[in-house]
């Protein structure tokens, strides 16, 4: 079972400038990680997921960001430290796997240099040390012949083995938290399967903690122990991954469900799910914030100001309108997706 809280995002607001007005992108977010556990944090392009990603990692341009509330990492609140503080912290204790490796990685750097380039800001290794436990993790990722690979540049590398030298210079100081982006967006569905193989193998062997970040509800079946759907900057539901798969309750989440393809879809059509998130500055400020997308659901039956509320155990979700809520092709309901 999952241990103590190893991170605790309280009311996190993440704004952006837009010419002279700030715009939330994240809105009063509150996540809690524990260690050992893997939270995934799902929905589409523009719900927020990656701002809440790049807030805790602290990477958001500060003359174009305002943020506000609590991020708690073992008892320090990363909001309130400097630049030079937040540098001791990432890379050694929180790191962090991008979703695109051409763009993380040097393209002038040797894949050897740039594991070793963490290990030299944050542990006192002797050169012949460095380099030994680079191959150990080259190793420990998959990469064929680590000695060979130690010497290339990521140009020469495979999208794949791109992605596993990632995945090495996140671990390469032993991080109690890790954050993955999106980890496998680049790449084809065997390499998928490889990589978050991958991950699980090394999240069970360190007891890390995780946030998985991702759109693919199947890669969420398989990793999470824990799952939060956002939708438009707030989180909309937030549950175990079997009671979210098998009885998923908001509109949003059950609509999400509901438009991929499984074995039990037979030739029924899939739903589309109307609209699209909105931008920024059109974001709805006030009562549901999915409201306009499921425009068949009567107004009366959404909350003026949705709050997440616990309705069971564990399971959090927001505003009233899940309790009414039906798809136009189907009344009977749709409880239980079968994705295991």
């Amino acid at each position: 079972m999952t241990g103590k809280p190893i991170l605790e995002i309280d009311h996190l607001r993440v704004s952006f400038r837009i010419q002279d007005q700030y715009y939330a992108a994240v809105d009063d977010v509150s996540l809690t990680v524990n260690e050992d556990e893997v939270v995934a944090i799902v929905g589409e392009s523009g719900c927020g997921k990656s701002a809440l990603a790049l807030a805790v990692m602290g990477l958001h341009p500060p003359q174009k960001t305002k943020l506000e509330g609590s991020i708690i990492f073992k008892g320090t609140n990363l909001l309130s430290l400097s630049t030079s503080q937040l540098n001791k912290i990432r890379g050694k204790d929180i790191g962090m796997i991008f979703q695109d490796p051409l763009t993380a990685l040097n393209p002038l750097m040797t894949i050897g240099r740039q594991i070793e380039e963490s290990m030299d800001y944050h542990m006192k290794l002797s050169s012949m040390e460095k380099r030994q436990r680079t191959l150990e993790l080259l190793k420990r990722v998959g990469i064929p012949n680590p000695e060979k690979t130690y010497h290339r540049y990521p140009h020469e590398l495979s999208g794949g083995m791109r992605q596993r030298v990632v995945i090495a210079i996140a671990i390469a100081c032993e991080p109690s938290l890790i954050i993955a982006d999106e980890p496998t967006t680049a790449l084809d569905v065997t390499i998928q399967a490889q990589i978050m193989g991958l991950l699980k193998e090394l999240q069970q062997q360190m007891k890390t903690g995780i946030i998985l970040i991702t759109h693919d509800l199947g890669v969420v079946a398989e990793m999470a122990d824990r799952v939060a759907v956002m939708y438009a900057g707030e989180i909309v539901e937030l549950a175990d991954v079997e009671t979210l798969f098998h009885h998923p309750l908001h509109p949003y989440t059950r609509s999400l469900l509901h438009s991929i393809p499984s074995a039990q879809t037979r030739k029924e059509k899939l739903h589309v799910i109307q609209g699209i998130v909105p931008s920024l500055q059109k974001m709805p400020r006030t009562g549901c914030r999915f409201q306009s997308r499921i425009s068949w659901i009567d107004e009366s039956k959404h909350e003026p100001n949705p709050i997440l509320r616990e309705v069971e155990p564990g399971h959090w979700v927001r505003c009233t309108c899940y309790q009414h809520f039906y798809f136009p092709h189907d009344h009977i309901g749709d409880v239980g997706y079968g994705i295991s």
